[in-house]
C-alpha cells in the first residue's frame, strides 16, 4: 500500500486497473479537445503517474489514442450485440436503448471515439475505421440471419452503403443529443429506429 500526502493509505493498482484508469482519462481529454491539443503530460498529471510510466503502457501518443478508440469500440459492440434467434424488428428498440444507454453513461468515450476520424494521424484513423467496420458487420450479420430482412437484403446491392449512411446518421443524432438537444432517450431511439426501417424498406418502383 502507498501513502498519499494526507497520510491516507492508497491501494496500488494492478496493471489492468492502471491501464483502464489511463484510458478513462484519455477518453475524457480526447472528447473535450482535438487530438493535437491533448498532451501526454496532461494525462500523466491527471492520473497521478509519471510520464515514463504512461509511456511504459503506450509507447507513443497515437498508440494511446488508438487504445482509447479500441476500448470504446469494444464496449459498444458488447452492449449492442444481437440475440441469436430473435427477430431484428423485436430487438431494434432494445438494441438502440442499450446503445443510447452507453452513449449517456460514457459520453466522454463516445465523443472521443468519433473524434478519431478527424485526427491527422493516418494510423489512428485506420483504427477508427476498422472499429466502424466491425459495427457495420455486426448489424449486417444480424439482418442477414433475420427471416424478415434477410431475403430482402440478398437483392439489395446498396445495403452496405445504406448501413454506413445509417451509422453516420445515428452518430450525428447522438452527438447532437449529447450537446443538449431537447429530446428524451425514447425520442432519439424512435428517430433512429424509423430511419433504419426506412432504409430497409423495399425500394418503390
Amino acid at each position: 500500500m502507498a501513502v498519499d500526502q494526507g497520510g491516507r493509505a492508497r491501494r496500488r493498482l494492478s496493471t489492468e486497473e492502471r491501464r483502464e484508469q489511463l484510458l478513462a482519462v484519455g477518453a475524457r481529454l480526447f472528447s473535450e479537445s482535438p487530438y493535437d491539443e491533448v498532451w501526454i503530460e496532461q494525462v500523466a498529471e491527471i492520473a497521478g503517474v509519471s510520464r515514463g510510466l504512461l509511456y511504459h503502457y503506450f509507447p507513443a501518443k497515437r498508440d494511446f489514442f488508438a487504445a482509447v478508440v479500441e476500448r470504446e469500440s469494444e464496449r459498444m459492440l458488447r452492449m449492442t450485440a444481437p440475440v441469436p434467434g430473435v427477430p431484428v424488428r423485436e430487438q431494434l428498440a432494445a438494441g438502440l436503448d442499450a446503445y443510447l444507454e452507453y452513449v449517456e453513461a460514457h459520453a466522454h468515450g463516445y465523443r472521443a471515439f468519433h473524434r478519431a476520424d478527424a485526427a491527422g494521424d493516418q494510423a489512428v484513423r485506420r483504427v477508427y475505421r476498422r472499429a466502424l467496420a466491425a459495427q457495420e458487420r455486426q448489424i449486417l450479420a444480424a439482418l442477414a440471419a433475420d427471416p424478415e430482412f434477410g431475403p430482402v437484403l440478398e437483392n439489395r446491392p446498396d445495403t452496405r452503403l445504406a448501413m454506413r449512411g445509417w451509422l453516420a446518421f445515428t452518430t450525428a443524432v447522438c452527438l447532437e443529443w449529447l450537446r443538449g438537444a431537447q429530446l428524451g432517450r425514447g425520442q432519439v431511439r424512435d428517430l433512429c429506429a424509423r430511419a433504419l426501417l426506412g432504409l430497409l424498406a423495399p425500394p418503390t418502383r
